[in-house]
């Protein structure tokens, strides 16, 4: 079975940064749009940022700014450059592919101290 493993993720001071890796163990995201996803404590998930298999980008307006996706399609992996992180920042991240999700990762956890 095809896995989403997420790394890169720990306790940060507000203002600082963070790099979230997403692998996978075959070529999943090939031709695919990926997407990060957070889940805050006590709300559901949504998804933050996309990138496109021709390297298009999107953000949610919460992290448009601060967060940039991108890829390296011959290692299967997705990253997310976190700068300029703030408390509502904190949560559990997952990557996946929106399009045909897939089973979900264990997620890497963020937490943004004041």
């Amino acid at each position: 079975q095809v896995q989403l493993v997420e790394s890169g993720g720990g306790l940060v001071q507000a203002g600082g940064s963070l790099r979230l890796s997403c692998a996978t163990s075959r070529s999943l995201f090939s031709g695919k749009t990926v997407a990060w996803y957070r889940q805050a404590p006590g709300k559901q998930r949504e998804l933050i940022a996309s990138i496109g298999r021709g390297g298009s980008t999107g953000y949610v307006d919460s992290v448009k700014g601060r967060f940039t996706i991108s890829r390296d399609n011959a290692k299967n992996t997705v990253f997310l450059q976190m700068n300029d992180l703030i408390p509502e920042d904190t949560g559990d991240y997952y990557c996946n592919t929106p399009t045909a999700l897939t089973t979900w990762g264990r997620g890497t956890q963020v937490t943004v101290s004041s």
